[in-house]
């Protein structure tokens, strides 16, 4: 496709992608504004180092059953659909954790949230890569991964200055996120379907209507051929049992490797408990929740980079970048927390922003890259709920093994970096520039 003479709606194609991406502000919100609202629940609801990493994670949780509902709403009544119930999901639970009256309510108004936050994690970046020309996808993709560090700076600024309100200023941290749910869902409602699921399901004269509108007439009747080409066996409905396919598994265990490094690498112990962190330096609760700002702001600066870069040098060398830089960079961090230096906090802005050019938002581009057409729902779904069972195991465990060893817990992370980068090196291949039709064939799936 990318190499017809094509013009390309690309204002229609950003407007489209950043609608979709608000998705990730969502996202953004809910991983973030735990962080400053987690010194209110442990006086409100006295939680101890055990319940204090659950009420963390179990957004996780909730999110494993996002993706899996997501998964059957994706193919069955397509990705448009599914933004919209994520969307309704989200303003449900963010008024249900802001009214939450005990613990358990409030664990499980989280959960709630996680299921939607589990949905837009798969669903925008998926919508978006299926939308996307091949010669911008990355950057579109990372779109989705810009809303998620915008949604948290303004998170931590709002957690910032609510935090002089009183015992009950949580409940006014969560209860905001109705606004941006509410601004999602109707965005969402003008949204295009994505051509390629209503090709699967054999709406074609849409589809066709769509792909014309994204860049003419030869681009959609070019399109049209090279999707269907890769639909020519889809007689049977997708299953599960279809990913364990010799043709298809080596991309699932991919997926799954990528999820699983990016959040094991340990950086989002950073965005969820910077107060503990900041805490065992002796900074006070005002200068650990300003820090939450500062660490929101080099996370969008350096998000902005890894647009400009992933379809310029490349998903992979980003990707080693990220691994590499983190394992250096937390090996300095451990020798500053043990000598209890105000240095340390540059150290982790600087992993914060190692993080957010490379990990952050091309293991986001690479899940949605890599699958073929045929098994894209299920097969992203799965990769994204490895994602997320393992940011559950990081949250769950981190204040449990913070408290035991303290700044020795990252010298663990260094070495699940050194991993993730000998997996990268050895196991990922280059994905830019290339359609969703052309990357089946250089992925071996047929």
């Amino acid at each position: 496709m990318q190499n017809l003479p094509v013009k390309f709606n690309n204002t229609y194609i950003l407007r489209i992608s950043f609608i979709s991406a608000l998705g990730g502000y969502l996202f953004g919100f809910d991983f973030a504004v735990i962080s400053g609202a987690l010194p209110f629940l442990q006086k409100q609801f006295n939680l101890d180092a055990y319940w204090e990493g659950f009420a963390t994670g179990s957004l996780a949780l909730g999110a494993i059953v996002g993706c899996l509902i997501a998964a059957e709403v994706a193919e069955k009544k397509g990705r448009r659909k599914g933004l919209l119930v994520a969307a309704a999901i989200f303003a449900v639970s963010s008024l249900a954790m802001a009214f939450a009256a005990s613990r358990n309510i409030f664990i499980a108004s989280r959960f709630a949230a996680g299921i939607g936050v589990g949905m837009a994690s798969m669903l925008s970046p998926m919508y978006i890569s299926e939308v996307a020309p091949a010669h911008l996808r990355g950057r579109m993709v990372a779109l989705n991964q810009l809303t998620i560090v915008i949604g948290i700076l303004i998170t931590n600024l709002v957690n910032y200055s609510f935090a002089s309100h009183g015992d009950d200023a949580w409940r006014w941290m969560f209860g905001l996120g109705v606004i941006p749910s509410a601004l999602f869902f109707l965005g969402s409602l003008g949204l295009p379907e994505s051509p390629r699921w209503l090709i699967k399901v054999g709406k074609k004269e849409a589809a066709l209507n769509i792909l014309n509108r994204f860049g003419g007439t030869a681009f959609a009747n070019q399109s049209m051929i090279e999707i269907e080409n890769t639909l020519h066996d889809n007689t049977q409905k997708t299953t599960y049992r279809e990913l364990f396919s010799k043709a298809i598994f080596p991309a699932i265990l991919i997926g799954i490797g990528l999820a699983v490094f990016q959040q094991l690498s340990g950086i989002n112990t950073v965005f969820n408990y910077a107060p503990k962190i900041f805490e065992s330096i002796g900074a006070s609760q005002d200068d650990q929740l300003l820090q939450t700002v500062f660490i929101g702001g080099v996370n969008l600066c350096f998000t902005i980079a890894a647009m400009l870069l992933v379809d310029k040098i490349g998903r992979k060398p980003l990707m080693l970048i990220g691994f590499g830089g983190l394992a250096v960079l937390y090996l300095i961090i451990v020798q500053l927390l043990a000598a209890a230096s105000p240095v340390v906090s540059y150290y982790l802005l600087a992993a914060i922003g190692v993080y957010a050019m490379s990990l952050a938002p091309v293991t986001w581009v690479l899940i949605s890259e890599i699958f073929p057409n045929k098994v894209r729902g299920k097969a992203t779904s799965v990769a994204v709920m490895c994602l997320w069972a393992a940011y559950f195991i990081l949250v769950f465990s981190f204040p449990v093994l913070f408290e035991k060893f303290k700044d020795a817990t990252f010298y663990f992370y260094a070495a699940v970096c050194l991993l993730g980068f000998l997996f990268v090196l050895f196991k990922v291949k280059e994905t830019k520039g290339q359609t969703l039709e052309e990357l089946e064939t250089t992925m071996n799936f047929h």
